[in-house]
């Protein structure tokens, strides 16, 4: 499927961003099956889904409710700077999380480290946790840029998403859910509601 690519600095700043997502999405590293506090504080009053605009204002993106942002450096001491990243998370119910996860990288990453940085970031949360299955993964173009498709499964829980490179911004939009709960019209909704903003 992916072949290993050696972790050059360039392809370390890349999958780092996959640390980012396994942060923000604890059931897929072997945490505890039930969502944590934060998160079911999400679920109450459930609404419409509405489209919401980025905080730098690059993107929107529908979502069940108002998501939660939030905004973070964190520091690359290897590469010697610091990747800002912003992530928008809703829950449309206790069993249901949707995700979109903005990854800012230095000018001198662009898309034409596009498929390394998607296939790092696809490695880099398979091997975290052996418990990681693979059911699919597509690389396809996604508004003339490249974007890969992927649907994990661990234990009981999917975690389906795409991730999009676009100039020195690494998108990714998720959702992780039970099993019994997945629901794939609303996650091509989602999906397909993301829109760059020119």
């Amino acid at each position: 499927m992916f072949k290993h690519f050696v972790n050059t600095s360039k392809g370390g700043i890349l999958s780092s961003l996959s640390a980012l997502t396994l942060l923000i999405t604890p059931q897929l590293i072997g945490a505890n099956s039930s969502m944590s506090e934060a998160t079911t504080e999400l679920v109450a009053n459930p609404a419409p889904w509405k489209e919401y605009k980025s905080v730098c204002g690059k993107c929107t993106m529908n979502f069940p409710k108002q998501p939660d942002h939030l905004s973070e450096k964190m520091r690359l001491t290897q590469e010697g700077f610091d990747l800002k990243y912003d992530a928008y998370i809703s829950a449309a119910d206790q069993q249901t999380i949707y995700l979109l996860l903005i990854a800012q990288y230095p000018e001198f990453v662009d898309e034409t480290f596009a498929r390394m940085s998607l296939e790092s970031f696809l490695n880099g949360i398979l091997t975290h946790n052996p418990n990681n299955q693979l059911i699919f993964a597509d690389l396809s173009l996604v508004d003339g840029h490249e974007a890969l498709d992927f649907f994990i499964r661990t234990g009981g829980v999917y975690f389906k998403g795409r991730a999009l490179m676009v100039k020195n911004s690494l998108y990714l939009m998720a959702m992780e859910c039970e099993v019994q709960n997945y629901d794939e019209g609303s996650y091509n909704s989602f999906v397909n509601s993301f829109q760059l903003k020119k």
